[in-house]
Order: structure tokens, then C-alpha cells, then sequence
């Protein structure tokens, strides 16, 4: 009761942190871990954060941790795998959006890196992020990252050949690179309204590759 209004006290909003931990509370154990190390990667990044921390995030053991999975590097791979199926699923969906039209395909590609560079701007690309603590080639989660990305660049020449750009492969590359160039400079901070610019660069690179129409 608030004794300067005689009126019940207002509930306390809950914080962000007790909105956290009360949702991944729910999670099963597995599921917590990858939550946790997700937290935690794009934080301090893959190298810097050890198991304990993980487990501790998560609410769990390391004894637990390791029932999952048998060691951080597979925890990293891991995670790594699910954010690369989230990109999948979204060159999934526009292609089912717009069958037949690579224009469009391409278009709605670019909208979907636009749309997700604020979260790219507070925590960062996980990928870039995770390159830089992993120097090792070899390192199986790096090679997850060198196929998902070549996995993209040829969905996007695939793209590029439907919408009937002449040199595909090319159009590929330039737009790959305005991509993973927007990301970096959503994360640096160094280019305003990055979003808008993507998707304007991307549509002038279709515009100039593609031949005109004969009327």
C-alpha cells in the first residue's frame, strides 16, 4: 500500500534478467546450455569464456555440460550450426515466397540482413565474432562457418541466375559483399541507416546486371 495515496502499490515490472532466467528455467538442460553459451560467446567471445561460466549461466554442472556435449569446441560447433540454420531457413522462406522470381528472392534476402542488423549492432555477428577466436582452419567449427557461407554464396548465384543476370557468379560476390559489409558496419557503428543502404545497394547491383527488357 502506498501510505501517500492510500492506493495498493503498483506491481513491480519484472527485470530483464528475472524475464531471462525465468523463461530459460523452463528450457530442458540442453537447450539451457546453448542458451547460456550463446550469451556468453557473443559477450566475451568463444575463446575468453570457459565451461564453468557456461554452466553456471545455465543453472547446471559441468558434469551436466559434458553429458551434452564432450567438449567446448562441440559446444561452439554446436551453436554455431543452429544460428546457420536460421540463415538456411530464411533463403528457405524467400524462395518459397517468390518461386521462379530471383529478383525478388534476392530482394527478400537483403531484407532479412537489414531487418537483423540492430541485434547484429548489440551483440554483434556470431560468425565474425567466432572467427576471431578460432585461428585454427581445421577447427570444425570454422569449416561449419567456410560451408555456410559458401553454402549461401551459391544459393545466391542461383538467385542471381533466376533473376537472368548475366554473370551470376559475379553478382553473387558483389551482393555477398555488401552483405557481410553491412553486418560489419552495423556491429562498428560506422554507417547510419544500414539497413535502408543494403537494400537500396543490393537492388542497384540487380538494376546494373541485369539486361533490360526488349520491348
Amino acid at each position: 500500500m502506498d501510505s501517500s495515496t492510500g492506493r495498493p502499490d503498483a506491481p513491480a515490472k519484472p527485470s530483464i534478467h528475472r524475464t531471462r532466467d525465468s523463461r530459460v528455467a523452463r528450457l530442458p538442460p540442453r537447450e539451457r546450455i546453448l542458451d547460456a553459451a550463446e550469451e556468453l560467446f557473443l559477450r566475451e567471445g568463444v575463446r575468453a569464456v570457459g565451461v564453468q561460466a557456461i554452466a553456471d549461466r545455465a543453472n547446471t554442472t559441468k558434469m551436466a555440460l559434458y553429458r551434452h556435449f564432450a567438449t567446448k569446441d562441440a559446444l561452439i560447433e554446436e551453436w554455431l550450426r543452429i544460428v546457420a540454420v536460421g540463415y538456411a531457413t530464411a533463403f528457405d522462406q524467400v524462395e518459397a515466397e517468390h518461386p521462379h522470381d530471383g529478383r525478388a528472392q534476392v530482394l527478400g534476402v537483403a531484407r532479412f540482413i537489414a531487418e537483423g542488423l540492430p541485434d547484429i549492432a548489440r551483440r554483434g555477428c556470431p560468425f565474425v565474432n567466432s572467427i576471431a577466436g578460432l585461428p585454427d582452419p581445421a577447427h570444425p567449427a570454422r569449416r561449419l562457418i567456410e560451408n555456410h557461407k559458401a553454402d549461401q554464396r551459391r544459393r545466391l548465384t542461383a538467385m542471381c541466375e533466376r533473376a537472368g543476370v548475366p554473370a551470376p557468379d559475379d553478382a553473387s560476390a558483389e551482393i555477398t559483399f555488401l552483405l557481410e559489409g553491412a553486418q560489419i558496419s552495423a556491429q562498428n557503428a560506422s554507417v547510419d541507416r544500414a539497413g535502408d543502404r543494403l537494400v537500396t545497394a543490393v537492388s542497384a547491383v540487380l538494376d546494373r546486371a541485369t539486361p533490360p527488357r526488349r520491348t
